[in-house]
């Protein structure tokens, strides 16, 4: 929780009020929730769907994107997903006023927006309403997107998180980001010569499965995760990259010390906050030496890992916080251990 930059003040928050969790409120499962009961109202209405017959939850973000851009043909389903986006926003504004009630997030200067939602075209709709919501009842607090793309957050989180002593002589360093409908794994490369606080951190090659179609149960899962991270070794070797003998895995839920999950893993395929399931020692059991070194797998909360991997971001501020807005609603918030730098 104490990093030598920055102090993790608190994560994977569990609000609840009469409707159940806060976050529950705010997610992209909640987005098509409120997209399929708008549905619902106008077929009662007008007896037609200009979405057609696809359950809201399996709509392509493409075509939902598309669909707020209105045409002469499409202005009913424009309409409709407008609807929904600013339902959504009034919902977003409204947890993120809970949270900066909460001790930890009473000082916070801004919120990073991430996950897979504010990827699309729908999702910075919402966000930037919400941002409007908040800014005109005079809140200060400031929203921003993430600076990379959306995939590689919670993997370049992990150059600050590594041990410095394990991969200062390393060029790169592999990591996992696990979510309720996707894994990602990737390489990511550290620094670069003018770029010593990983400003410059990038992920030079990923893997992204959709583990939500096939339902694996839990040890495939973790078998597919270690199959990706060999494709990765073996690409590492052929582009002769000097690859640390380390691998960060993100994950939902409450991480304890020893690197197993306490609670919060519930959108996860089986039990993964069970007694006798450790996830980094089932994974470094798959994985073969690295520099002739056994590899060290660790685990820390997902919001966690993506909001640090704006840390050289946020300079300017004290205090701030991330949302990652996906299946579930991940939340994480961090004090800056230096003083603010002036720009």
């Amino acid at each position: 929780m104490e990093l030598p930059q920055v102090k993790i003040e608190s994560y994977s928050l569990e609000l609840r009020d009469q409707d159940g969790f806060v976050g529950d409120q705010a997610s992209q499962t909640a987005f098509r929730a409120l997209l399929e009961k708008w549905r619902k109202r106008l077929r009662v209405r007008h007896g037609k769907d200009p979405l057609g017959k696809v359950p809201s939850g399996e709509i392509a973000k493409k075509e939902l994107d598309e669909a707020i851009h209105p045409r002469r043909d499409k202005d009913e389903a424009s309409d409709l997903v407008h609807a929904a986006i600013e339902e959504f926003a009034l919902e977003l504004a409204q947890v993120i006023r809970r949270y900066l009630r909460q001790k930890s997030w009473r000082k916070v200067q801004r919120i990073v927006l991430g996950g897979g939602f504010p990827g699309s075209g729908v999702g910075e709709q919402a966000l930037l309403q919400a941002g409007t919501l908040l800014h005109c009842e005079g809140s200060p607090v400031q929203l921003a997107r993430l600076s990379h793309e959306v995939d590689d957050g919670g993997l370049i989180g992990w150059v600050h998180l590594a041990p410095p002593l394990l991969i200062e002589d390393y060029e790169a360093i592999l990591a996992v980001d696990i979510g309720g409908t996707n894994v990602r794994c990737g390489i990511v490369q550290m620094r670069r010569p003018k770029a010593v606080d990983f400003s410059q951190a990038r992920v030079v090659r990923r893997h992204k499965w959709r583990h939500a179609d096939d339902r694996p149960p839990r040890q495939l899962l973790v078998q597919g995760m270690a199959d990706m991270l060999h494709e990765l070794m073996a690409h590492a070797r052929r582009k002769k990259m000097v690859l640390a003998p380390f691998v960060g895995v993100a994950c939902p839920g409450l991480i304890r010390e020893d690197g197993s999950i306490a609670r919060g893993a519930q959108n996860m395929p089986g039990d993964w906050a069970g007694e006798n399931f450790h996830l980094p020692s089932e994974l470094a059991r798959l994985l073969p030496t690295i520099d002739e070194r056994h590899v060290l797998v660790l685990m820390h909360n997902d919001a966690v890992v993506q909001g640090l991997s704006e840390l050289p971001f946020m300079q300017d501020v004290k205090h701030w916080a991330v949302l990652t807005i996906g299946t579930g609603l991940g939340n994480a918030s961090y004090t800056n251990r230096g003083p603010p730098v002036q720009s």
